[in-house]
């Protein structure tokens, strides 16, 4: 539900550009905090996004979420071309950026805050504003570089030790940083918690000078579109409700895998699965 008068209290907060993904299928919502949003929303929680689009962008509606968007001139807008040679990911346009001003004063002091840039487009100093929550990151979008044409390169993170000391959590992949292990143990230096996720591999969990890998189960991947922030929500919210990263690294690790057996939106996890993969938890747990 798009709200712009009336904001109700929310548990996740995601902040980030709700993008236009241009597919061979035609255009379609995408970025992490939908995907992030709708994990969050399955998992039963009130969710709201903060993000910026262009004033004519038709912004999904969904039941128990809350859009607060600025309206500008442009929607992010990614293309993503494959190859044999690979994936070349192209941006089209950028909405406008997201600072403090943006965030609506009901949400400033909520459970859950998830900063989720995909391109640059979240004001770093936002980290240091939620002294009452949890503070969440996918660092993706400040990894990210982009030349004169839009196609997109990893890059380096100015900020990140900044951002990092003012956050308790971050999730990120082994391609976001191009596999240089060295990247993981700088920003190590400057947070407690940190998952690193692997695809089909699965993930492992740094925690206080630990290190933990975690399999998924064996699916037949189908499409791995979402999978890491369905990872990072499911992390997050697990994180928030046992403060146990290890607990919170299994639970994500089999959910994420579930995601990939299915095409898009359909990807996010069901309550059956949520409810299973907790049960499946709690009865390991008593068994060591």
């Amino acid at each position: 539900m798009i709200n712009r008068e009336t904001i109700e209290p929310v548990d996740y907060l995601a902040i980030g550009h709700i993008t236009r993904d241009i597919t061979p299928q035609g255009d379609v919502p995408g970025g992490t905090v939908l995907y992030s949003a709708l994990t969050a929303r399955a998992m039963g929680l009130r969710v709201g996004i903060v993000t910026a689009c262009a004033a004519d962008y038709s912004l999904p509606v969904f039941d128990g979420i809350t859009i607060h968007a600025q309206l500008g001139g442009t929607t992010t807008t990614f293309e993503n071309i494959y190859s044999p040679d690979g994936r070349v990911q192209v941006l089209h346009e950028i909405a406008d950026p997201i600072d403090l001003s943006a965030i609506p004063e009901t949400w400033r002091n909520t459970s859950i805050v998830h900063i989720a840039p995909v391109a640059h487009e979240v004001d770093p100093s936002l980290a240091r504003y939620f002294s009452q929550s949890l503070v969440c990151i996918t660092p993706q979008g400040f990894m990210r570089a982009w030349d004169a044409a839009g196609h997109v390169s990893a890059s380096e993170w100015p900020e990140s030790a900044f951002v990092l000391e003012n956050s308790a959590v971050a999730v990120l992949s082994l391609d976001d940083i191009n596999r240089d292990e060295t990247r993981i143990e700088e920003m190590l230096r400057s947070i407690r918690i940190l998952a690193v996720t692997e695809g089909a591999e699965g993930a492992r969990i740094y925690w206080n000078g630990d290190v933990r890998r975690f399999s998924p189960p064996r699916v037949t991947e189908i499409d791995s579109t979402g999978a890491g922030d369905i990872f990072a929500a499911c992390f997050f919210a697990r994180y928030h409700t046992t403060r146990d990263p290890w607990e919170a690294g299994r639970f994500a690790v089999q959910l994420a895998a579930y995601s990939v057996t299915r095409h898009g939106m359909d990807s996010i996890p069901t309550m059956e699965e949520i409810n299973m993969t907790s049960t499946e938890i709690i009865n390991a747990d008593r068994q060591t």
